[in-house]
């Protein structure tokens, strides 16, 4: 999608297609078969999309790397990358694709009913353990190191097996994220994250996500963003926070201090090189705006995280 040219036909269509849209959260189909549904899909893919439901989801990225959004917030992942998301809690993860590129089953996922942990907690107390785990999991769990790397295992584990087995890997699974040490967790929405997605928000949203995750290092406009959508640049302003909880330019501003995180971890490049390169204009004002994400400056961040 061109920055220069945001109503072009491709995007008006898709525009209208997503506006057309009455559903606002996926739908999750049970499967008869077993406790809870895995499955696999590619990227892109009709479900990964924003979308919220009321199931519980472990989430696994097997390849690629990218940006993902859970409630109101924005990192970047890469494979290996294992969260864990509440129950109506929206998210989406967005690779980063050459033109017309595909990622063959990039997600594993794991959903599940809340009321069937209960159920199982009644009759089998040690599955009362996972409760606090849930509880947590409202504002949504990145897993990292070790956990992440025992988590996918089991993950891949459950693709692979039925029955006993099958339930054997689930209970791993589950003991894993449980037993997590709070280094290897990272929190990811505000805790008064409250998204209101009535009607056509979560098309909207996803529009916009799009637009915003292919143009972040450039020029982002609302005036652009709300010509998408076909709203003025007002009702855009207000619709857009109600719809996700933050303001159009803190969405952006998130966006490219998470890819700034990313270079300052994974490259030696100066800077002043990664402030421009990301999309700040000038390198104070990005260091006030890193500072007041991270709480550190970013030549700290960096010697922190590289040692």
């Amino acid at each position: 999608m061109s920055a220069a040219e945001p109503t072009d036909g491709a995007t008006a269509r898709l525009a209208e297609r997503l506006l057309g849209m009455r559903a606002n959260r996926e739908v999750i189909p049970p499967d008869p078969n077993h406790s809870v549904r895995w499955h696999q899909h590619d990227y892109p893919s009709p479900v990964a999309r924003w979308n919220y439901h009321p199931e519980y989801e472990i989430h696994l990225i097997r390849k690629g790397t990218g940006k993902f959004i859970v409630g109101d917030h924005i990192g970047t992942f890469e494979a290996g990358h294992v969260s864990l998301v509440g129950s109506g809690l929206p998210h989406d993860w967005v690779s980063d694709l050459e033109p017309g590129e595909v990622l063959a089953n990039r997600d594993a996922v794991i959903q599940f009913d809340g009321k069937w942990v209960e159920q199982t907690a009644a009759l089998v107390p040690e599955m009362a353990e996972v409760k606090p785990l849930l509880e947590q999991s409202a504002r949504g769990i990145e897993f990292l190191g070790r956990s992440a790397g025992k988590a996918a295992a089991s993950i891949e584990a459950m693709g692979t097996s039925t029955g006993l087995e099958r339930l054997h890997h689930l209970f791993e699974l589950f003991a894993v994220l449980a037993h997590a040490p709070a280094e290897e967790r990272r929190y990811l929405a505000d805790e008064w994250f409250r998204p209101q997605l009535d009607g056509q928000a979560a098309a909207v949203v996803d529009i916009i996500l799009e637009y915003v995750f292919s143009n972040h290092a450039g020029s982002v406009k609302m005036s652009e963003a709300a010509a998408l959508v076909g709203m003025p640049e007002p009702t855009f302003s207000k619709y857009f926070k109600r719809a996700t909880g933050q303001n159009f330019s803190d969405l952006v501003r998130k966006l490219r201090l998470a890819h700034a995180r990313r270079l300052l971890e994974r490259s030696d490049k100066a800077i002043s090189e990664i402030c421009y390169e990301v999309g700040f204009s000038n390198l104070s004002n990005f260091n006030r705006h890193f500072v007041n994400d991270a709480g550190e400056t970013p030549r700290q961040y960096r010697q922190r995280v590289q040692s």
